[in-house]
């Protein structure tokens, strides 16, 4: 018999869509993806050395569960001169990737039938990383009207003595808004743990990230090196926690992970100390095709209250369209030969919405809105 949790986790829907889309493609067809969250960008030169010279100096071993001292110590560095604030290297540990550093902090927080607070809508994998551990996940409404971030009087009524942390996403995926200080600050008001998705810092536009160390040390922070840096194959993540979950966290790294891939874990040190230039470049491209989408967007008749802050990603509502986002992703995908992702994916709160990620050409991203222009057209008719 298969087990009950794993018959019963939910798809990751965009994954789906992609692979439909490639299935299309190996079949002649062209697709616009603007579908995945993943950077268009090569990893910087400067990163790539560092793995190849890691690579040809022998560092192809385990390293400390942890991680190696030096990325540590980068990250620690990184988190002081960017925010301000104090972290221990003691504080970090090293993950391959940010999904193992979430289901990290979520198993040393839960014990069955434990709440963690969520937003609705989410990224799509939070819930189903809370449920597969026996966990609870309480969605709070985050609505497109107030953009799309937390109203904290209601995150207040969502608390019960069963509620053991309060995630936050900023800026967001599917959303791409960032969460006010002033909110974050009062989320820690609560006196409970705080986990903080940082992973989309560095891709901010208008406004300026904060992470939540500034508010608060009884937090849990995410954050890695896909995005900001284009290295989604390297599988490098990261978490800072409090001293007292070090130990616990790093003794489920032995068991499940050992420890992140070392030649990635190399390559991260010269990521922060010497690709911010990089990064920068790739920020500007992201922001002139965020522009565009805007503009062309509102001309499309889409009514958007103010393009998104951070992140690559436009949350646009279709309700006028379609109550059934996956559906209308799907038929979008087979007629119109564009992926974009259905709002359904990231929660109920997301019904009668899709998502473009604006990570690919912006010569791309034009032929896609003319693609979607004449599906919405051809449907109209």
């Amino acid at each position: 018999m298969i087990a009950k949790r794993a018959q019963e986790i939910p798809p990751f829907i965009v994954m789906d869509v992609l692979e439909r889309a490639q299935a299309l493609e190996r079949q002649g067809e062209s697709i616009i993806h603007l579908e995945v969250g993943e950077p268009d960008f090569d990893t910087p030169a400067c990163v790539k050395r560092a793995a190849e010279e890691a690579l040809v100096t022998g560092k192809t071993h385990y390293t400390h569960s942890l991680g190696i001292p030096e990325l540590r110590e980068a990250i620690a560095t990184h988190y002081q001169q960017r925010y301000g604030v104090e972290v221990s290297p003691e504080n970090v540990v090293v993950t391959a990737g940010t999904s193992p550093a979430m289901l990290l902090i979520f198993a040393s927080l839960l014990e069955p039938g434990d709440e963690i607070i969520l937003p609705d809508p989410h990224y799509a994998c939070y819930p189903n990383f809370i449920r597969f551990l026996g966990g609870q996940p309480i969605f709070v409404p985050v609505r497109e009207e107030n953009n799309f971030v937390y109203d904290v009087d209601e995150v207040k009524k969502a608390i019960s003595p069963r509620t053991k942390g309060i995630l936050i996403n900023s800026p967001s995926n599917p959303t791409g808004m960032l969460t006010p200080p002033e909110v974050m600050k009062a989320l820690t008001e609560f006196g409970l743990p705080i986990i903080s998705d940082e992973i989309y810092h560095h891709l901010v536009y208008e406004g300026e990230e904060r992470s939540i160390l500034e508010f608060t040390n009884n937090a849990f922070v995410l954050n890695g090196f896909s995005k900001a840096y284009a290295m989604t194959g390297w599988r490098l993540g990261y978490l800072i926690a409090p001293p007292t979950f070090i130990r616990p966290i790093q003794k489920m790294q032995q068991n499940f992970f050992i420890c992140a891939p070392s030649l990635a874990q190399y390559a991260g040190v010269t990521a922060l100390k010497e690709a911010e230039p990089d990064v920068a470049k790739m920020r500007s491209i992201y922001n002139e095709r965020r522009l565009y989408l805007y503009s062309a967007l509102k001309e499309m008749g889409f009514s958007l209250k103010r393009p998104p802050e951070g992140a690559f990603y436009f949350f646009i509502n279709v309700k006028h369209i379609s109550q059934d986002s996956y559906s209308l992703a799907f038929d979008i995908l087979e007629k119109a030969k564009v992926a974009v992702t259905p709002g359904i994916d990231f929660g109920k709160g997301g019904e009668g919405y899709l998502r473009l990620s604006y990570a690919n050409s912006l010569e791309n991203i034009k032929e896609g809105l003319r693609r979607l222009k004449e599906y919405l057209e051809r449907d109209a008719d």
